[in-house]
């Protein structure tokens, strides 16, 4: 084969990669029985938190069987990954914290070519729960920005306890 045919066919490749979209994060939608997946931990993030504007509640955060191995290793995560934080309100009832209504379920999904932009994870949070209610517009500065410090373990915030 000669150049010019072979920088044809790169530049041919160069356009059609070219004529694909970015993925956005709206394809993600909040997953089934995430309940009965690996549950890694609870936190809750009160008003003595700086955080407690934009993240307040009781975060329950959930792995699946697919994230879960990495978890525990404290290796990179493999595409198909998926954590789900359920937030809820809170109160405090004689001591005790006690989880009130859903605010809202974040989800990460792992995909590092899809989502090679954010570090390999695509975000979205639904308001209430609900698929129809999605809140991230802009994954890189809602969601990537506060997860880049986390580098070194995969973006991930959340550690295995056993």
């Amino acid at each position: 084969m000669t150049r010019k045919p072979l920088f044809l066919l790169a530049a041919l490749g160069l356009l059609v990669a070219a004529s694909f979209p970015a993925w956005s994060a709206d394809d993600i939608q909040p997953p089934n029985e995430y309940r009965h997946w690996f549950h890694v931990n609870t936190m809750i993030i009160d008003k003595a938190s700086p955080l407690f504007k934009d993240l307040g509640g009781m975060h329950n955060v959930y792995v699946n069987a697919t994230g879960e191995e990495a978890l525990k290793k404290g290796n990179a995560y493999p595409d198909g990954a998926m954590f789900v934080t359920d937030l809820h309100d809170f109160t405090v009832s004689d001591g005790s914290y006690v989880e009130g209504d859903r605010k809202g379920l974040a989800v990460m999904v792992k995909d590092a070519a899809k989502y090679g932009a954010t570090g390999g994870w695509g975000f979205q949070f639904f308001l209430g729960g609900d698929p129809k209610k999605p809140v991230v517009t802009d994954a890189a500065t809602q969601c990537f920005a506060c997860h880049t410090p986390r580098k070194d373990h995969d973006y991930i915030f959340s550690s295995y306890i056993p």
